[in-house]
């Protein structure tokens, strides 16, 4: 890559690093929300679902529109979005302003990761591409995993308004980059943007979704609902159960996005030992494994077993959701970027699905019922998902 590329993935990548840790610097400052908003911290999770369904469900269809009115010129529009959308959160009076502040903030995310992929895509060159897009995704992760650890030493310092507000200059911070863009893989408007074309996406991406390559989509979902939806109710937990302030509650979900980071890196070479689909049963095991130590450090009430729990959650995460991007390229090798959306489709929709569904069981029988039936969840999906995807 030459010198200029580089600053454009940097660019990109430090986008898709905020809209990722938009959303997971929320979980460790749930207790917080939740007092002062006299709301249960199990029901201000519902937070978490408002970013994270339309986060999911926009990402097909924002990339499509980047296609067409030209990746750059959307960039703006949207980072601008994510940007508003988190401040407008520090002002939120209400548990449902707050809602509709993140649904309107998921709205705005959506499409930056797919976006700035494609737009990798349209700078690099063909060799050099994997390689931008590796460092794309590498500081996109990098968001994931310190967002976490300073969104809980904000909310315990400062407060959770001042935690919305610190991460929404770093989107301004993100979109004053994007407007240096200027000229860069800058495409015109492919034109046709009527309701037909619109009626055309919706219903390829639904046949796509639900046609023969459905195992692999299907299993992203539940991928969502399982290690998102878990992963959400850490920073509770680790309030509640093991008697963790913010930070250190913050601090030990870092673990999660470090595993990834991590796992990334190692993720081909499993890959070149076991393929896609036994790269994709380590993670699950790894996955299983952390619903395990999360209820030993239930029964314990010690945050030593969940420490390792997020790490192996992480790990798990990153060896299944890449795997399953990889897979879904050969459902429909002519719509690649569409199969590729709607893995994201997949993932962040159940993990918002993940974020109610979770609600309920901890409801119902507390977090020890929450990670059985996610460890019995994630079992049933390794043993479908073995007999059901397809072996590369």
């Amino acid at each position: 890559m030459t010198s200029e590329q580089r600053r454009v993935v940097l660019t990109l990548g430090f986008c898709g690093l905020v809209s990722a840790a938009d959303n997971w610097f929320v979980s460790p400052a749930l207790p917080a929300i939740a007092q002062t908003l006299a709301v249960a911290p199990s029901v201000v999770a519902v937070i978490l679902t408002a970013y994270l369904v339309p986060y999911g469900a926009l990402q097909p269809v924002c990339g499509a529109i980047g296609d067409r009115v030209g990746r750059v010129r959307l960039l703006r529009v949207i980072v601008a979005g994510l940007a508003v959308g988190t401040l407008v959160c520090a002002l939120a009076p209400s548990l449902p302003a707050l809602v509709a502040a993140r649904i309107l903030t998921g709205c705005f995310a959506a499409g930056i990761i797919s976006v700035s992929q494609a737009l990798v895509g349209d700078v690099v060159s063909a060799e050099d591409r994997a390689a931008a897009v590796g460092l794309l995704m590498g500081v996109t992760f990098t968001g994931q995993g310190l967002s976490a650890g300073l969104g809980g030493i904000i909310t315990e310092l400062v407060g959770w308004r001042a935690a919305f507000v610190c991460f929404g200059v770093l989107a301004v911070v993100a979109w004053l980059g994007v407007m240096r863009l200027r000229g860069v893989g800058e495409r015109e408007a492919d034109g046709g943007s009527s309701s037909s074309g619109a009626g055309a996406f919706l219903s390829s991406a639904v046949r796509t979704f639900f046609g023969p390559g459905r195992a692999v989509f299907l299993t992203a979902f539940t991928t969502g609902i399982i290690y998102l939806g878990v992963y959400g109710f850490m920073g509770t937990f680790l309030a509640e159960r093991c008697g963790l302030s913010s930070t250190p509650a913050g601090l030990l979900m870092m673990f999660y996005g470090l595993a990834c980071l991590a796992g990334g890196s190692l993720s081909g070479r499993i890959g070149g030992w076991h393929g896609l689909r036994g790269t994709i049963l380590v993670g699950e095991a790894s996955g299983l494994a952390a619903a395990g130590l999360l209820l030993v450090s239930t029964v314990t009430g010690s945050w030593v077993p969940a420490l390792v729990a997020a790490a192996c959650l992480g790990l798990g995460y990153i060896l299944v959701q890449p795997m399953l991007v990889s897979l879904s390229m050969d459902v429909d090798p002519a719509q690649t970027g569409l199969c590729t959306r709607l893995i994201g489709f997949g993932v962040f929709v159940g993990g918002g699905a993940g974020s109610t569904l979770g609600g309920f069981a901890i409801s119902a029988g507390g977090y020890e019922a929450l990670w059985i039936v996610a460890a019995a969840a994630l079992a049933l999906q390794t043993v479908i998902g073995w007999r059901a995807l397809p072996q590369k």
